[in-house]
């Protein structure tokens, strides 16, 4: 082997069916994919954004312009690109909105470094002066942002409006903001540092079609999508005690398989009897306890059903789980696994009424700390859609109200960013200087999109944003509808300080990691033994999934 390296021939390491990709190859790989992921989803962003139609195999339909939803259901090969879906799937887990501007800001990003990459600057350099930049850009937001009173209702509502506007809430969208603002306020706490705390969990969100948007509703308290168990049943129950149970109402059985062996007809009817009884006293110890609503996970037996509507009691079986512990926090009640074990202690208050219109019961208590948004639609599309943008509002809001800062919205942030940025730059040596610059460009793609969306020119935009903001108006952005530069802030289009932070780091750090790829190799399937080699070929796994990496764009583009 050392005579043959001698005489100049390569050593052979990998598998002749490995694949590998390096140097700037890889890199021009690497961005291309990321740049089509971003590509995908530009056109949704903005008030004029368009929607996109998702199918999948099953023919299920999906039409929405939530971008963090778009690229969740796109069916992508490509391991970079699937880099950047994590972008807009930790925005969305972070901030609640801003996903397809992060994404967007990606793509741009590796745009701007693949031009410096063309002048043979150094990835390490582009690495170094982006992080520089993001740090910057974080620190700008700070200052730029204005702090609020988290009891001003109006701003807490342009708020939610904003977040919602471009979607399938916007319609309504006065109306669902007063509702979102009203149901953040209910579950927010203050902790022992005297800091707002949302408690997003006790809030709950019902969604049905055949009925107006408008119609849509808040309710301090649950909504058990179930029917009595008896017509003989009250449906209603006011200044009630409510028990909430996950023990049958029923005949119990043993542990193990028995046979009983009748020989006379008056044994059976004690066997019977005996049935009867163990059910009545089931019945009975839920009417001494002062039970007047019984909501059961399990199942609750003919017979006793027939004594618990003898006794006034209403009565529910096969409720959810999850049902069940969001009304233990609406009614104060304790869940109760057991049955004989329950007291009075144990039950909930509060009043249950029936909406006999939409079959559903609403159970209400005194203080409670759950709410639940019912939304309603025309059909399951627009409902769909409704939840995604009031669940993307509701993050908003309750951001705000935690964090308490706001940014002026229209691109008028991204353009005050970039214009520091630049001023920034100046003070930066070497090759970094040109990737802070690329960075401020990038943060310009936001304003420029928004123009194009809305059939603007994009150029004449963003001069008319640039001279705004050289003249000292932080808040200057668009106006979308009419095409002028104007204080969006007073305009009422208000954006989380929170959510552009996440989105510039977001941002920075996926396109930081995708620069310093410089290889890419098929690793084969590395969990195939030896033997199984001329089935799985080593690179058979990589290799397959790097030559799906371009065919699966492309075909996704």
């Amino acid at each position: 082997m050392s005579q043959r390296m001698q005489q100049g021939q390569p050593m052979i390491v990998m598998s002749e069916d490995s694949q590998r990709v390096k140097d700037r190859d890889a890199q021009d790989y690497n961005i291309q994919a990321a740049r089509a992921v971003a590509e995908a989803v530009r056109s949704t962003l903005g008030p004029k954004g368009m929607d996109k139609m998702l199918v999948d195999s099953m023919g299920s339909v999906t039409i929405t312009n939530d971008g963090v939803t778009i690229l969740k259901e796109m069916d992508i090969d490509n391991p970079t690109a699937e880099m950047i879906i994590e972008v807009a799937e930790t925005q969305e887990d972070e901030a609640g909105d801003g996903t397809t501007t992060a994404v967007a800001v990606t793509g741009e990003l590796l745009k701007n470094a693949e031009e410096l990459l063309e002048q043979d600057i150094h990835p390490t350099a582009i690495i170094k002066g982006f992080h520089m930049a993001a740090e910057q850009a974080r620190a700008e937001i700070d200052d730029v942002a204005t702090e609020i009173d988290t009891d001003d209702e109006e701003l807490l509502k342009r708020t939610a409006e904003t977040s919602m506007t471009g979607k399938g809430a916007e319609v309504n969208k006065e109306h669902l903001a007063q509702l979102i603002v009203d149901a953040v306020r209910q579950v927010t706490v203050e902790n022992d540092d005297g800091e707002n705390v949302v408690d997003l969990e006790f809030l709950k969100i019902e969604t049905q079609s055949g009925r107006a948007v408008g119609e849509s509703d808040l309710l301090v308290g649950g909504i058990i999508d179930k029917d009595p168990v008896h017509d003989d049943m009250p449906t209603e129950a006011t200044d009630a005690n409510v028990l909430l149970l996950n023990d049958p109402i029923e005949v119990e059985e043993t542990d193990v398989d028995t046979e009983v062996s009748v020989t006379d007809p008056d044994q059976l009817q004690k066997f019977l009897d005996r049935e009867e009884q163990q059910l009545r006293e089931k019945v009975d110890h839920i009417v001494d306890i002062g039970a007047d609503v019984v909501f059961c996970q399990k199942g609750i037996d003919d017979l006793a059903q027939h004594y618990l509507a003898k006794e006034g009691i209403l009565a529910v079986r096969r409720a959810k789980k999850s049902d069940l512990e969001f009304l233990s926090e609406v009614l104060g009640a304790s869940i109760v696994s057991d049955l004989e074990s329950a007291t009075a202690e144990d039950l909930g208050f509060g009043s249950v009424t029936r909406d006999d219109e939409d079959e559903l019961f609403y159970v209400e208590g005194e203080d409670a700390h759950g709410v639940t948004l019912l939304l309603r639609g025309s059909t399951e599309h627009v409902v769909d859609e409704l939840e995604r943008g009031v669940n993307d509002a509701l993050d908003v809001v309750a951001q705000t109200v935690s964090d308490g800062r706001v940014l002026a919205g229209g691109g008028a942030i991204e353009v005050e960013l970039a214009d520091r940025l630049r001023d920034y730059a100046d003070s930066v040596s070497g090759r970094e200087q040109l990737a802070v610059e690329a960075y401020a460009d990038a943060l310009e793609l936001v304003p420029r999109v928004l123009a194009e969306n809305a059939g603007l020119d994009s150029i004449d935009t963003l001069v008319d944003l640039r001279a705004a903001h050289d003249k000292g108006d932080v808040h200057a952005g668009l106006n979308v509808y009419t095409g002028d530069v104007e204080d969006t802030f007073e305009a009422g289009v208000i954006e989380p300080a929170h959510a552009k932070e996440q989105a510039v780091t977001s941002a920075s750090e996926a396109a930081n990691l995708v620069l310093k790829i410089d290889d890419i190799i098929s690793a084969g399937d590395l969990s195939t033994d030896k033997g199984d080699d001329e089935e799985g070929a080593p690179g058979g796994g990589m290799g397959g999934g790097m030559g799906g990496m371009g065919g699966g764009m492309g075909g996704m583009m």
